[in-house]
């Protein structure tokens, strides 16, 4: 660069643009739910669609719902997700096959949509109604107008002064909304001959469930969310996974398969009736864990948890992954090294563990050694989760993956070097590269070590960064490859604090 003769001796500043590459730390804790979502209201099925809170989820989903026939876990993990400190999530909705009670696959069957007709209007209900019943109200007639209530569960609509006059503002179809044009959340409307008001109370719509159908879970609707270059697949980065209320093995094996290949990690349910031991007639937790595919980019949780169900004000049971996923998320602020697990956890949104999930100690020993985290409900503090172990951390091959945090530490530092190392491609292979690749590395690392994501007291004992002639060999050149070794001491959880106690001998002066 040239400098113009200064006018005076003196000193003089040049600045020189910088041919450093920073590299920017990942995402720590975007969320991903799979799964059935409202089969009247979701906007579209099969694809990845980001919210950032449960009113977009809402928005774009049509919220909580309860049905013995359409599963409704997403609806509620995900409330709980943000209820529990969740920021970011994605949710592929999936449009649910149906099948009979002989087991056949009825395929994609349309959903029945419940009806009720008073007085020539036809009302159409826009939730599923099996378990909670939609009821109208048409009352105060009075000179050609009509005041009409519509209550779901919690949600009531009531739209005072409807008038049956086309055109007008307070038309029928207008204020509550016709099937192509939606207004009320829970009905439309529809003409069955000629409007006429009719007085009449708590009309109910009881049901949505077509004939014959007992169930929609099919392993075939979640098979192609994981395929290549599914609209999940080409999402660039997320970092949790989950399949609410889904233990079906094939399902859960592509899910984890899925995340080993995005640099994910997966949260996961167990089964909704697994128990803690065998003295109340059901499968022990212990025993199930068995079928459970393996993956160091995985955990499972134990047992369902109990919370109060907005829809009805009643007890429910919950699967726990949303509720996990929210703390783990939380504890990201800090960083993934971070366990989320004791009493930082606490879950505030749940009454506690189910019955038969409760445990002794002994208990809760032996599923932890097989890597189940287990939640407990401590006395005078809440529901907390106790453990934070991958599905492998009873393999002595893969003990180095033993606690989540640690694999989520590595998955992190992966999704940060990948997204930020792309400047590399096409550089000349050889010394300035690598000198390049090591002081942007080495930046990153102790940026980490500086937060206190690794064990040493000093960098050099922390993390190591290795990338010149002994990691890339002339073969590795000749095939337009760049090796970089990063190794780091990772933070383990203290999962047994001990405390020896020692009595002296004597008495106190």
């Amino acid at each position: 660069m040239a400098i113009n003769a200064a006018s005076a001796p003196g000193l003089y500043i040049v600045e020189l643009p910088s041919n450093a590459h920073t590299i920017q730390a990942a995402p720590k804790s975007i969320a991903v739910f799979v799964g059935y979502t409202h089969p009247f209201k979701t906007r579209h099925f099969n694809v990845a669609v980001e919210v950032d809170s449960f009113t977009e989820y809402e928005r774009q989903f049509g919220g909580l719902y309860a049905s013995g026939v359409v599963d409704a876990h997403v609806a509620y993990s995900i409330n709980e997700f943000f209820l529990s400190g969740g920021v970011q999530a994605y949710v592929v909705g999936l449009e649910p096959s149906y099948w009979d009670q002989n087991g056949n696959n009825l395929g994609k069957v349309a959903q029945s949509a419940a009806t009720t007709t008073v007085g020539g209007i036809t009302f159409t209900a826009r939730e599923l109604t099996d378990l909670i019943p939609l009821r109208v109200t048409i009352d105060n007639i009075n000179a050609g107008k009509a005041d009409i209530t519509i209550a779901y569960g919690p949600s009531i609509e009531t739209y005072r002064g409807i008038n049956l006059t086309p055109g007008d503002p307070n038309y029928i179809e207008a204020r509550i909304g016709v099937p192509t044009k939606e207004v009320s959340a829970l009905v439309t409307v529809s003409p069955a001959g000629a409007y006429a008001f009719q007085k009449t109370s708590n009309q109910a719509l009881i049901s949505t469930a077509p004939a014959g159908v007992a169930t929609t879970f099919s392993e075939a609707d979640f098979s192609s969310v994981f395929d290549a270059d599914s609209s999940l697949d080409k999402l660039d980065i997320f970092n949790l996974l989950l399949i609410p209320g889904v233990t079906d093995n094939n399902i859960c094996s592509a899910a984890l398969a899925f995340a080993e290949r995005k640099h994910a990690f997966v949260v996961l349910d167990p089964p909704a009736q697994a128990a803690a031991d065998d003295s109340a007639g059901l499968t022990p937790m212990q025993t199930l864990i068995e079928l459970v595919p393996k993956s160091p980019n995985g955990s499972i949780y134990f047992p369902y948890l109990r919370t109060i169900d907005p829809l009805t004000a009643m007890p429910v049971e919950l699967p726990p992954s949303g509720f996990v996923a929210g703390k783990i998320a939380e504890m990201d602020q800090i960083g993934p090294w971070m366990a989320a697990a004791g009493l930082g956890t606490v879950i505030a949104t749940t009454t506690g563990v189910v019955g038969r999930g409760r445990m002794t100690e002994a208990r809760l020993g032996k599923l932890n050694q097989l890597g189940v985290n287990c939640l407990r409900t401590l006395p005078g503090i809440g529901t907390v989760i106790w453990g934070a172990r991958t599905l492998v951390a009873n393999n002595p091959s893969f003990q180095q993956w033993r606690y989540s945090s640690v694999r989520r530490t590595a998955l992190f530092i992966e999704q940060s070097l990948l997204m930020s190392l792309t400047w590399a491609v096409f550089q000349p292979n050889d010394d300035p590269l690598y000198l390049a690749l090591r002081t942007s590395v080495t930046g990153f690392m102790l940026s980490l070590f500086n937060a206190g994501a690794f064990e040493g007291a000093t960098p050099s004992q922390a993390f190591r960064v290795l990338c010149d002639r002994t990691t890339t060999t002339d073969d590795d050149r000749a095939n337009g490859i760049c090796n970089i070794v990063v190794a780091f001491r990772p933070l383990k959880p203290a999962e047994f604090v001990v405390i020896k106690i020692a009595q002296l001998a004597g008495q106190a002066a």
